[in-house]
């Protein structure tokens, strides 16, 4: 076995990660788990396979590992009496990311994931420290790298860009084998990828290798869409849904976290991960209650969690392609059809899907789009800038967070806006700090003309225009950041009947609820709705107040129906 793994970061946490429960504690979580006994070598879970629940040890060592992705075991703890198992995925039943393994004879108290979540609620003090390991160690793993799957490419290939963009922005560890530097690597590529198009490869957990796969299949390759999920959404105990919401974004997460802890059922769709736009935003710094700021990833993540932590179930990355509003009853559930064939029953439904960022008129755009032209600015992105000029159009907020992110990495930033200036869309505090970084360079008046490149190469070179004096300039920029404005999500509404504006975004409050679409039960909240403000903090807000409403709306619906079964 390998010398046991350890970054000074997960040193300095490992007491938090690795609490022991004492006698009393235990005593406590007896009445949320069932007692096992396990013979010495016998395995209690295994990385890539789903894992039945947390293990608390009553007696005897179990012993936890990971995989390296060179065959190689990583010790991550031996847990004797009063430790237990586990990390964030077990709150929702998913695949285990490490391998448990009796180091003699084991007894061990077994939590199941539905007793798990009832635990963390009830035992308000004890599941506080149960929920902070279980983060924690969903984040050392993801330093690790272990459990996830092996990635192997050049780390400056746009697809590999494109498929650790979608594991980071998932919280998905992965490890990157360069075949430049890895014997191991090259051996891979010879036996399964003969042809360039073939890469980058990704080996998964469970022993099988894809060729440059989509983002759906890599997800099925690592679990996030088991069977056994479709099982959960069609469950027969229960149905139908009280929420569905369509976007993982601030908004949709605020729905799941206020709906699901207030007790009614909750589904969350997302078409790519959690987070949204905010995801990608690398600090937040006047969101309210964090004077030193939040990346969007780690705000994103916390609700993320948060949900499943009161029982809403994730479907992600599901897109929803459809909603059926059609009832012919007055009170028959509705529809949700989702792209993979497989529809939702549920009695409201939420729509925050927000919006996504526009594209500027450039032939071959959607040729380059992940290999080079880029529409968040994440860790993996700003390393493959490193010492290079990139090209960033746009002057909202997300823009001016992305731009003082990049600017700490690439050599120089060239920030492009159509307008006068940035003082009518982003916050004073990031015009301020645009301005005192020297290697951020404001063109105003400016819009990008041509993208030159292929699919091979990726971006090779921009040309921009002044608008006002006509003057252009090219330059050998392989890297464009695109935040230019929004255009609403609303494709799947459109055979529903809900109402639009003029530009598209969906119109609330023409019925008797607030945030109620002319739909009644299907809800509209964030930068989808007509009239929002387009903020996180908006967006949260109306994600908690959706919620009464949809009490409301039941209850009114419930009241119907009583009243005519009298």
């Amino acid at each position: 076995m390998a010398e046991p793994y350890h970054s000074p970061t997960l040193q300095a946490r490992r007491a938090q990660m690795f609490p022991v429960l004492a006698d009393e504690e235990i005593a406590r979580l007896r009445r949320f788990g069932a007692p096992r006994r396990y013979a010495d070598g016998e395995r209690l879970f295994e990385t890539g396979k789903t894992s039945p629940g947390m293990f608390v040890v009553l007696s005897g060592v179990l012993r936890i590992t990971g995989r390296d992705g060179h065959g190689h075991d990583l010790l991550i703890a031996e847990l004797s009496a009063g430790g237990f198992s586990g990390e964030i995925g077990q709150l929702s039943g998913r695949r285990a990311l490490a391998d448990g393994v009796a180091a003699g004879a084991v007894e061990a108290l077994l939590v199941v994931p539905e007793q798990l979540r009832a635990l963390l609620v009830a035992e308000a003090d004890l599941g506080e420290e149960i929920m902070r390991a279980l983060i924690l160690r969903r984040v050392g793993l993801i330093e690790m790298g272990a459990g996830g799957p092996v990635l192997i490419g050049a780390p400056s290939s746009p697809d590999m860009a494109r498929l650790r963009s979608f594991l980071a922005r998932n919280g998905i560890p992965h490890l990157v084998f360069d075949p430049a530097n890895d014997p191991d690597a090259q051996g891979f590529i010879e036996r399964y990828a003969p042809r360039p198009e073939d890469m980058p490869l990704v080996a998964c957990p469970d022993g099988s290798v894809l060729r440059n796969p989509g983002e759906n299949e890599l997800a099925k390759c690592i679990g996030m869409l088991d069977a056994a999920d479709a099982d959960r959404v069609h469950d027969v105990a229960d149905p139908v849904y009280d929420v569905a919401v369509v976007g993982a974004g601030p908004a949709g997460l605020a729905t799941a976290v206020y709906a699901a802890s207030e007790g009614l059922s909750v589904l969350v769709v997302d078409a790519l991960s959690f987070g949204g736009q905010a995801g990608a935003s690398a600090r937040i710094e006047n969101y309210l209650g964090f004077p030193t700021g939040i990346s969007g990833q780690a705000l994103a993540g916390r609700a993320y969690t948060q949900a499943q932590k009161f029982g809403a179930r994730m479907l992600i990355p599901v897109e929803a392609v459809r909603l059926d509003c059609g009832r012919p009853e007055e009170r028959d559930p509705l529809a949700l059809q989702l792209a993979d064939a497989r529809a939702v029953r549920s009695r409201t439904v939420v729509v925050a899907t927000g919006a996504r960022y526009r594209r500027p008129d450039c032939s071959d755009l959607k040729t380059l789009e992940g290999r080079g032209v880029w529409y968040w600015a994440s860790s993996i992105e700003a390393k493959m800038c490193a010492g290079q000029e990139v090209a960033l159009v746009g002057g909202g907020n997300s823009a001016g967070q992305a731009a003082v992110y990049l600017a700490g990495h690439a050599a120089k930033v060239w920030m492009l806006v159509r307008g006068p200036g940035l003082a009518a869309n982003m916050s004073r505090y990031l015009i301020d700090r645009i301005a005192a970084i020297p290697n951020i360079e404001l063109r105003i008046r400016t819009e990008i003309v041509e993208l030159k490149g292929s699919r091979e190469s990726g971006v090779e070179s921009m040309r921009w225009w002044h608008r006002d004096s006509g003057a252009e300039e090219t330059r050998a920029i392989r890297n464009v950041f695109l935040f230019l404005g929004a255009d609403p999500a609303t494709a799947w509404l459109k055979d529903c009947g809900v109402a639009f504006d003029d530009k598209g975004f969906v119109r609330t409050g023409g019925g008797r609820l607030p945030l109620e679409t002319s739909v009644p039960g299907v809800f509209a909240i964030g930068d989808v709705r007509a009239g929002s403000v387009k903020r996180v903090g908006g967006a949260i807000g109306e994600g908690a107040a959706v919620v009464a409403q949809i009490h409301a709306f039941l209850a009114r619906e419930n009241a119907g129906v009583e009243a005519r079964a009298a």
